[in-house]
């Protein structure tokens, strides 16, 4: 999934990471003759490849990234209550994963992507939402079950 570059940092080891629209981390090395990105050296390289987007390999994985945290869920929906919203295509916001937790009977969770076009959840398979990706859900019989969204960690204020 190709996902933007947003901005740089560097690791323990000093190597240059691409931060990703998605929240990932991807490293950037010049390393001829196996990589060579000699846009990585300069700062003004670097500069120039913020918004070029690179594919990532962990959003393909749905690993939601890590320093990201709960911070708000749905109420508990049933076939009943589950609103119509989420059994249409739809996304999260920027910067915004979910995870979706079956507590009774089943789910199918439908990803627009070629890697998973569905995946039947259940209360020991969690689906993973990935940031700004389309998705829906589909009703296969009673179920019980909410939505938990992720986001970066903020840092605390300071006075």
């Amino acid at each position: 999934m190709q996902r933007a570059i947003t901005g740089y940092h560097r690791d323990d080891a000093g190597d240059l990471v691409a931060e990703l629209a998605c929240g990932h981390g991807f490293h950037m090395r010049h390393r001829p003759p196996m990589t060579s990105r000699p846009w990585t050296l300069t700062d003004e390289g670097r500069a120039a490849m913020v918004g070029t987007a690179v594919a990532c390999l962990r959003c393909e994985r749905f690993e939601v990234p890590a320093g990201f945290m709960a911070y708000k869920r749905t109420p508990t929906f049933t076939e009943a209550s589950v609103p119509a919203g989420l059994r249409a295509a739809h996304t999260t916001k920027a910067g915004v994963w979910a995870k979706i937790h079956v507590e009774a009977g089943c789910l199918r969770y439908c990803v627009e992507s070629p890697a998973l076009a569905a995946q039947t959840l259940t209360p020991e398979t969690v689906g993973v939402v990935i940031a700004e990706r389309p998705h829906r859900v589909e009703l296969v019989g009673p179920v019980r079950f909410y939505v938990e969204f992720y986001r970066r960690e903020e840092a605390p204020h300071t006075r």
